[in-house]
């Protein structure tokens, strides 16, 4: 992920929003790694574009995302101000999961669009993992 970092440009086009900034160098990982990569050994199930699609489509991420930089800012001091720390790493994926979960339990249709426990797993892993590298600016 560190060579889609430097080839997406969209920290550049969008400065001040980074969520958005973040989660296009997530799309292309997933596009690459998921459904070319995998999709090329892996068979079977609701096969790879089903469960990469579900990373990069909705605005559900983008959502679980935005909570976790609001959570940050409220309870870290803001982007790159959280220390680097296995405590804090998990005070936030936590929240952040947590939130996507009820989330997922409030909304039906967000339970529907991820209809496999693999793909919500993965969407909450990339949420809580994005947020955790814009808190502590480390990955």
């Amino acid at each position: 992920f560190g060579h889609f970092a430097d080839m997406i440009q969209s920290d550049r086009k969008y400065p001040n929003d980074p969520v958005r900034s973040s989660l296009e160098i997530v799309a292309a990982g997933c596009m690459l790694f998921d459904q070319i990569w995998l999709g090329s050994y892996m068979s079977g199930g609701v096969g790879f574009t089903q469960y990469a699609t579900a990373a990069y489509t909705d605005n559900i991420l983008d959502d679980y995302t935005q909570y976790g930089v609001d959570y940050i800012k409220k309870n870290h001091g803001g982007i790159a101000m959280a220390k680097a720390t296995q405590e804090v790493v998990n005070d936030i994926a936590t929240e952040v999961t947590l939130y996507g979960t009820e989330q997922y339990e409030d909304y039906p249709t967000a339970l529907e669009s991820h209809f496999g426990g693999s793909q919500r797993a993965t969407v909450l892993a990339a949420a809580s993992g994005v947020t955790a590298a814009l808190a502590t600016a480390n990955s």
